[in-house]
């Protein structure tokens, strides 16, 4: 499949000149990546009041056997570092989605525990961003530059090579 550049293409998604054939689909990905992930954004905020951050601590919570997690466990699954996760904690406390619980056999580990609230939230919110990542999926099959990207990523999820063998 050969790749045809138009005048219109986003400038966020033009590869740039000079890059291996990795490096264009790495830019290429990185685009989508913010491009799903603004789309998510905005509708987790207007409808739920909540960021895609508070969205994927509350989910990696309330996905832990028992409804909690270490904060470096919280840091690895939100992709953030251990300063913007304490802050994301502060802020989800404050409006009673978590609350930080001690560890009973270590009084130094602190916890954040999802409560009945952020259970309630979370289930209110993960149809909000099922369908804003369609949404932003749908969006991003009409970008000549993401199409590749996005193709080869759900050839992987299916289980497929991406080059079709």
């Amino acid at each position: 499949m050969t790749e045809t550049h138009t005048d219109n293409s986003s400038a966020t998604t033009t590869p740039l000149q000079g890059l291996s054939a990795e490096g264009k689909q790495w830019t290429r990905l990185v685009a989508l990546h913010a491009q799903v992930d603004g789309v998510i954004e905005k509708a987790l905020h207007r409808q739920c009041a909540l960021g895609l951050s508070e969205f994927l601590a509350l989910a990696a919570c309330a996905s832990s056997d028992d409804g909690e997690m270490r904060m470096q466990e919280l840091t690895e699954a939100v992709y953030l570092n251990q300063s913007s996760v304490s802050r994301l904690v502060a802020r989800l406390e404050r409006s009673g989605l978590t609350e930080r619980r001690l560890c009973e056999f270590d009084r130094r580990g602190v916890y954040t525990g999802i409560t009945e609230h952020g259970l309630k939230t979370l289930r209110e919110a993960i149809p909000v961003y099922e369908n804003a990542l369609s949404e932003a999926m749908a969006h991003a099959e009409l970008d000549p530059q993401l199409r590749p990207v996005l193709h080869a990523l759900r050839a992987e999820r299916d289980g497929q090579r991406p080059d079709g063998a």
